[in-house]
């Protein structure tokens, strides 16, 4: 429970803005934590057996403690998701957009700077999950994002399909990924399969081969599938012909797909959108190139007959590929041996400025530790959904930090 003479106390020492969030995030303070009570209530509602898959599988699922941002920092965030879309421009008619973007921050004293644009990102029903647990309970700072999210996330599959099919009723959805009950992330496929059934439609959780094609599109257990849900990192499914010729037949209502994976998504796509005289070439007004240029770290594509000069400077910058996931074979320079460095230079790689994420102290047992963050904007149709950050240790996120895992977030104005 917040503290509110502790509060202002503490504030009449701040600014109003960075000052005070870096007190924030930098302290234990518990009239700033969360409902962890709430929270697990929240967990075993989903049922035991749920409940005991996540506590076996997923023991850092959860941060121990919010994140606090400035009102400021939000705006500039949506600002440059807003620029970043205008600059992809508007989509074909009659597709669907792309469900779950995940337009992701680091957030430190230089500003907000986009590091990545995911079009398949995971976490959005378990960051619901937490912060519907949070919203009866008196905490310090606002939430980001819809009132009602099952709601929200049930109509955004809805309108992806009506935008290919219109009125045609949708029937029957597929979870989609390779080997899904071995995925970390697999609790979040049973809440979104429960979400689907809810809504009064027959849902299941497949693996690719589990869907046999037929004359007029993909069939599961029987059942002629109307839409996937693509959680797959085969970005174009190349290793899955069968899902690529009815996506391409239209027999399947495919969301994301491979257009909005090279849209979006492409590694390549950072450097074009830090490129000020490519986005002139493009016709973007120059407002919406300065908050591009502000707002994602300088980015360029990794060429194997530079790598003398990417190796000099090479301790500014981080280094992903371009059809990396997952913060998969990423590098932050200044960690980098030589024999990983020549494996980048050979490899399709991108070069990013080093954007150092913020940092937020947590309470453990029996010490405090500073843990890395960044922030992620659940984004559909160019609007934010809702707001989770990531704790970690370490050169990138993960689930395997004591006290760290998906964060909620609260904004004070």
């Amino acid at each position: 429970m917040v503290d509110a003479v502790s509060q202002d106390m503490v504030r009449e020492h701040f600014d109003v803005d960075q000052d005070f969030i870096a007190h924030l995030n930098g302290e234990c303070l518990d009239w700033a934590g969360m409902d962890v009570e709430a929270l697990h209530s929240a967990l075993k509602a989903q049922g035991e057996d749920w409940y005991g898959l996540v506590s076996e599988r997923c023991p850092h699922l959860f941060a121990s403690a919010p994140v606090f941002i400035s009102d400021l920092q939000l705006q500039q965030m949506q600002q440059v998701i807003a620029a970043a879309e205008q600059a992809f421009g508007a989509s074909e008619n009659n597709a669907p957009l792309g469900v779950f973007y995940g337009y992701d921050f680091h957030l430190n004293a230089q500003g907000v700077h986009l590091i990545e644009i995911n079009t398949n990102a995971g976490g959005a029903l378990l960051n619901a999950l937490l912060v519907d647990s949070q919203r009866t309970a008196n905490l310090y700072g606002e939430p980001v994002g819809a009132t009602a999210l099952e709601h929200t996330f049930t109509e955004m599959f809805l309108n992806e399909w009506r935008l290919v099919r219109g009125d045609t009723p949708l029937q029957t959805i597929a979870i989609v990924d390779e080997q899904p009950e071995s995925q970390y992330l697999y609790p979040e496929f049973l809440l979104t399969k429960q979400m689907f059934e809810r809504a009064g439609l027959a849902a299941f959780i497949a693996d690719p081969v589990q869907l046999t094609a037929q004359e007029d599109g993909l069939y599961c257990e029987g059942r002629r599938i109307d839409l996937i849900y693509n959680r797959l990192t085969d970005f174009d499914l190349s290793r899955y012909s069968h899902l690529r010729e009815a996506w391409l037949r239209h027999q399947v209502v495919l969301t994301p797909g491979p257009a909005h994976h090279a849209k979006y998504a492409d590694k390549r796509k950072l450097a074009w959108l830090t490129d000020a005289e490519a986005l002139r070439t493009a016709g973007l007004a120059n407002e919406v190139i300065q908050t591009l240029q502000q707002g994602i770290p300088h980015t360029e594509i990794v060429r194997a007959e530079d790598a003398e000069h990417w190796w000099s400077v090479r301790k500014e910058w981080f280094f992903k590929p371009v059809s990396g996931y997952g913060s998969k074979g990423t590098y932050r320079g200044d960690k980098m041996t030589k024999r990983v460095f020549e494996e980048v230079m050979q490899a399709d790689y991108i070069a990013q400025r080093l954007a150092l994420p913020g940092e937020r102290k947590v309470c453990l047992i029996d010490e405090s530790v500073s843990l890395k963050y960044d922030v992620r904007c659940y984004v559909y149709a160019g609007t934010i959904q809702m707001i989770a950050a990531r704790l970690y240790q370490g050169q990138t996120t993960n689930f395997r930090t004591p006290g760290g895992g998906f964060a909620l977030v609260r904004v004070i104005s």
